[in-house]
């Protein structure tokens, strides 16, 4: 049989149990990290003189404002560098979120190359914020709280990277 007389079919996701992490990250960032706290960093230009603004709600406003106050005063300083990461979350990774959901859920090979680039994008993002969250102009006297705080988004990075590791990461092939 030669590979014309094959087809790719998905594997069922229940046969990818480990991949529900991933659509489980996906999730958090796209209805709670990208819209709610970075879009606040936008939308509320100075923390410390500003108006509720109809979205996010007034708790997630005062949720990301404790955040900053308490472990992190990058935060709340917003340097230019900070807001343009912000707007690659808003603009970019929160639409990617919402395909990679669907992608990993019904197993689309499509994702691979938007998961790469996501995955590298994402890690140079937040190796820099870690630079300066350590040895910064507004370096948190936190770092290990923040650094926790904010592995997951190097680590899942890196698990995506070895998940679309194979052209096909979602699909086998079968006779047609």
């Amino acid at each position: 049989m030669c590979h014309s007389d094959r087809v790719r079919v998905p594997v069922p996701l229940r046969e990818r149990l480990g991949d529900l992490v991933f659509v489980a990250f996906f999730t958090v960032n796209i209805g709670f990290i990208t819209y709610m706290v970075d879009l606040e960093q936008l939308v509320v230009g100075d923390p410390r003189h500003f108006r509720y603004p109809l979205w996010p709600p007034r708790p997630m406003v005062d949720l990301v404002h404790r955040y900053g106050t308490d472990l992190d005063p990058l935060l709340l300083a917003r340097p230019a560098f900070w807001r343009m990461t912000i707007w690659i979350d808003v603009l970019f990774f929160g639409p990617f979120y919402a395909l990679a959901i669907y992608a990993f859920v019904r197993g689309r090979d499509w994702i691979r190359v938007p998961a790469l680039v996501w995955s590298g994008t994402m890690g140079a993002n937040v190796l820099i914020i870690l630079m300066e969250e350590r040895f910064g102009e507004h370096a948190t006297p936190h770092f290990p709280a923040v650094l926790a705080l904010n592995l997951p988004w190097l680590l899942l990075p890196v698990a995506v990277i070895w998940r679309m590791r194979r052209d096909h990461p979602f699909t086998r092939a079968v006779p047609a």
